[in-house]
């Protein structure tokens, strides 16, 4: 049987004196969509945060190709592979939509994610490669919060809500890039509201409810019982 590529294990996450995750384990494998679902406030951003670096764990939480990584500083994280396209986008306003995405590249990573590269998964920021981020449409600021991240080649690319206060044609659009992006071996982590549409493009999901695991199983054998139970605990 294969190692996974990211493992976690035993899982907690404080913020201050509140504690926002509970044990949580999880596995992903190498060139698996994983989704991870629940209700605001279950613990998904600070699950990804933790992954990435931004809160940081003891050292043997989080694991990555074998190695712990859980006390790592988020700089340090990017290095070893790890992409986070953050809920909100946090794009850097001052900068054009071409600077953005250049600053994803910074970590000199090899492998095929280039400039062009982006602009070819999303025409768009190409021909609005001049204007400032955040001066585009929401749809458009979270292309390039993709762009970005893929400018650094991860191994693991984690997107947290990116469907999160876009049209519904919007959201398709973005999806319809997901297969382009796989295509090169990527593993991907998705944070979605939108249960069906976390199933439809995942290989497995979890649930998180109150900042534990309370669903872990195959995305195209788990009911609609199961989530709703796992989902609000009834």
């Amino acid at each position: 049987m294969r190692d996974p590529i990211l493992s976690i294990s035993g899982l907690d996450a404080h913020y201050g004196d509140f504690q926002a995750l509970y044990g949580v384990d999880m596995e992903v494998m190498a060139g698996e969509v994983i989704a991870v679902i629940g209700a605001n406030g279950a613990g998904k951003t600070t699950l990804m945060r933790s992954v990435c670096g931004l809160l940081k764990n003891t050292p043997g939480s989080v694991r990555w190709k074998g190695q712990p990584i859980g006390a790592l500083r988020a700089d340090q994280v990017a290095q070893q592979g790890i992409a986070l396209v953050p809920e909100g986008r946090m794009l850097f306003p001052s900068l054009s939509v071409e600077e953005n995405l250049i600053i994803g590249g910074q970590s000199g990573r090899s492998g095929p994610w280039n400039l062009q590269r982006v602009f070819d998964l999303f025409p768009i920021l190409e021909e609005r490669r001049a204007v400032p981020a955040t001066a585009l449409s929401g749809g458009q600021q979270q292309m390039v919060a993709i762009g970005r991240a893929l400018m650094s080649n991860p191994d693991l690319l984690m997107m947290d809500e990116i469907s999160l206060g876009l049209a519904p044609v919007v959201i398709k659009s973005i999806y319809e890039a997901l297969p382009g992006i796989v295509g090169e071996g990527l593993t991907v982590v998705v944070v979605e509201q939108d249960i069906a549409k976390a199933l439809s493009v995942s290989s497995r999901v979890y649930c998180l409810q109150e900042g534990r695991v309370t669903l872990d199983g195959a995305s195209d054998a788990v009911s609609r019982e199961d989530i709703s139970r796992a989902y609000f605990g009834v």
